[in-house]
C-alpha cells in the first residue's frame, strides 16, 4: 500500500469550485469518450449518509482498453473496465476505483476542500493519523505537464477569465492570489502482487498526479463556461452530458466474439484483445523478460522412431 497526500490550490473559493468540479468532470468525461471507450455513467442519484448527511452517489465504468500500452492490451480482455464509485458530501468526498480483472488492485481517495493555500497539516488526522504519508503540492500553473496533455487554451499562465478577471498565474501566485482554495486529496493505492507491488503503486500514483493536474487546470480554464451556473443548472448540464456520453459509448460497445468452430492450434490467431497495430512493443522494465534467459526444452532436438521391420522380427 502506498499513501500520498496531494494538495492542489485553485484561484477560486470552495463554494465556486463546487460548481466548477461538477462541470469539469462531465465535460472532460464526454470529451474523452468515443467508439465504445470512455466513461459510462451507471448511477447518479442523491444519497444520505448517517455521518456525512446528504450527498450524491455516482457509479461509473471507465473503459480504457485502447488507451493501454500494447503489452497490457495483449493480455487484457476487450470488456476491461474500471469501476469508479464516488460519494460526494461536499466539501468532503470519497472515491473508490476497483477492477474485476485485477481483484488485488484498488485506489481509495478522500478529498476535503478548504479556503486556504494548502496550509492545513492536520486536515486528515482523524482518517490517517497513524499512517505515514508523503505530502505532494501540485501547482496547476508552474508544474510540468506531459506534452500529450498540454493545451495552450488550458494553461493558467496564458489564460485570463473574462468574467472573474482571474488568470495569467505566474510563479509564486499561491502566496499572493485572492481568492484561493485548496483541494486536499488522501490517495491510497493498493496492488497486492508480490514482486510488482512497489513499482506498480508508484506508477499508479504518477498517473493519478497527472490526472489531478489536468482536471484542476481544466476546471479553471473553463471558469467562464460555468461561473454563472446555479447548482440546478449544473446538475441539468451533468444529466444531459451523461446521456450524450453514454450514447456515444454505446454506439460501439465493447464485445466478445464467440466461435463454435475449433481451429487447429497451428492456425489459431492471436487473442482478440491483442492490438492489431501496437503502439509500442516494449513492456515496462519491471515486467520485461531478460533477453538472455535460457529457454526450457520440452522435447529433444531429434526424435528417433522405431524401425517397423526390426519390430516384425
Amino acid at each position: 500500500m502506498l499513501l500520498k497526500e496531494y494538495r492542489i490550490c485553485m484561484p477560486l473559493t470552495v463554494e465556486e469550485y463546487r460548481i466548477g468540479q461538477l462541470y469539469m468532470i462531465s465535460k472532460h468525461s464526454h470529451e474523452q469518450s468515443d467508439r465504445g471507450e470512455g466513461v459510462e455513467v451507471v448511477q447518479n442519484e442523491p444519497y444520505e449518509d448517517p455521518n456525512h448527511g446528504n450527498g450524491q452517489l455516482t457509479e461509473k465504468r471507465v473503459y480504457l482498453n485502447r488507451q493501454l500500452p500494447s503489452w497490457a492490451r495483449a493480455v487484457v480482455p476487450k470488456i476491461f473496465y474500471i469501476t469508479e464509485k464516488a460519494w460526494n458530501y461536499y466539501p468532503y468526498t470519497i472515491t473508490e476505483y476497483t477492477c474485476s480483472f485485477l481483484p488485488k488492485f484498488s485506489i481509495h481517495i478522500e478529498t476535503k476542500y478548504e479556503d486556504n493555500k494548502g496550509s492545513n497539516d492536520n486536515i486528515f488526522d482523524n482518517e490517517a493519523k497513524d499512517l505515514e504519508r508523503e505530502v505532494c503540492f501540485i501547482d496547476i500553473a508552474c508544474d510540468e505537464i506531459p506534452e500529450r496533455y498540454y493545451k495552450e487554451s488550458e494553461d493558467p499562465k496564458h489564460f485570463k477569465s473574462e468574467k472573474t478577471g482571474r488568470g495569467l498565474l505566474k510563479e509564486g501566485w499561491r502566496e499572493t492570489h485572492q481568492p484561493i482554495m485548496c483541494s486536499y486529496k488522501l490517495v491510497t493505492v493498493k496492488f497486492e502482487v508480490w514482486g510488482l507491488q512497489t513499482r506498480v503503486e508508484q506508477f499508479v500514483h504518477k498517473v493519478v498526479r497527472d490526472i489531478l493536474m489536468i482536471g484542476h487546470r481544466q476546471a479553471f480554464a473553463w471558469v467562464d463556461e460555468w461561473y454563472d451556473m446555479t447548482m440546478d443548472e449544473v446538475r441539468e448540464f451533468e444529466r444531459a452530458t451523461q446521456e450524450a456520453t453514454n450514447e456515444k459509448i454505446g454506439t460501439f460497445p465493447p464485445a466478445i466474439s464467440i466461435s463454435n468452430i475449433s481451429l487447429p492450434s497451428s492456425t489459431r490467431s492471436a487473442p482478440s484483445s491483442a492490438p492489431s497495430t501496437p503502439l509500442s512493443s516494449d513492456a515496462p522494465e519491471f515486467l520485461s523478460v531478460p533477453k538472455d534467459r535460457p529457454r526450457k526444452k520440452s522435447a529433444p532436438e531429434t526424435l528417433t522412431l522405431p524401425d517397423p521391420e526390426k519390430k516384425a522380427l
